[in-house]
């Protein structure tokens, strides 16, 4: 059974930094329900949207979502584990990633990022630099439950904590700490 994760308090919190930051050429990785792609394209100096997801669900709901919003012009959505097909390079990657801890009996990819709940983010850390322009950055959503390390050779810039009934959630600004030119 396919499941898509629909705007909750981590959407809103990523949302609100999406309004405020990004420009130019944008990768909404994980797109769920489409409201950071969707939201992104409404900027007048946001250029090209690229989402992906790996849920075929996912990317037909964003599809009518962008339709919906007249903004089906300036994103391109399509299925991609990660950055398996991803090509170019970005000005912001934008992730609200399935971060919480497994639970064995529960089999839930809108929010399971693994036993310790960071393995799906660790994955993306470890790719993301490769796919950013020079000065590109990232917009990242996780949970006092995670377990992240804030490293991966990234200066990690807290926007805003977010205290919930079992956890705190951040969104996070993540600049590469070295460029990769290639």
């Amino acid at each position: 059974m396919c499941s898509i994760y629909f705007p909750a308090e981590d959407s809103f919190l990523l949302q609100k930094y999406v309004e405020k930051f990004v420009y130019g050429k944008v990768l909404d990785m994980g797109t769920g329900s489409g409201i950071q792609a969707v939201t992104a394209a409404k900027k007048n100096v946001v250029q090209k949207v690229v989402a992906v997801d790996i849920n075929l669900e996912a990317i037909e709901v964003t599809k009518k979502f962008a339709i919906e919003n007249n903004v089906s012009d300036k994103i391109t959505v399509f299925k991609s584990n990660l950055f398996e097909k991803i090509c170019g390079k970005f000005d912001w990657i934008l992730f609200n990633p399935p971060y919480l801890p497994s639970e064995k009996s529960i089999n839930d990819s809108t929010w399971d990022g693994g036993e310790t709940g960071k393995e799906l983010i660790s994955s993306f850390l470890n790719q993301a630099k490769k796919y950013l322009n020079e000065n590109g950055q990232i917009l990242i959503i996780y949970s006092s439950l995670t377990g992240i390390n804030q490293n991966y050779g990234y200066d990690w810039i807290v926007l805003e904590e977010q205290n919930l009934f079992f956890e705190n959630l951040f969104c996070a600004l993540l600049k590469p700490l070295i460029n990769l030119k290639s």
